[in-house]
């Protein structure tokens, strides 16, 4: 399973993606709106965005192109491990099999 983490802090990011290994989901993650970021989260299997570290701009792309590609999404304006371990776990309990690749 593949998963995207827009916002977030950098010092986080490794702690981030070991969370998501832990649980055998691929994570790609994007701290600030970068070129092809609209790309390369065309293909994921959800979305998580942690708003108070992201533009507007960054936000309104992604949700765009979830929206497109009917791709599950979850909004939280905190941006810890915590937080992330329950979109993790969210989003197990919403596709059933979260790391299942």
């Amino acid at each position: 399973m593949s998963v995207a983490l827009v916002g977030g802090m950098d010092r986080l990011a490794r702690h981030y993606i070991g969370e998501a290994k832990r649980l055998g989901i691929f994570l790609q993650v994007f701290n600030v709106s970068e070129p092809g970021m609209v790309e390369k989260i065309q293909n994921v299997d959800a979305l998580v965005i942690f708003t108070n570290k992201i533009s507007h701009q960054a936000r309104a792309q992604a949700l765009r192109v979830a929206r497109l590609r009917k791709i599950p999404v979850l909004l939280r304006h905190s941006c810890g491990i915590c937080t992330f371990r329950s979109c993790l776990d969210c989003l197990k309990n919403q596709l059933g099999g979260i790391g299942n690749a």
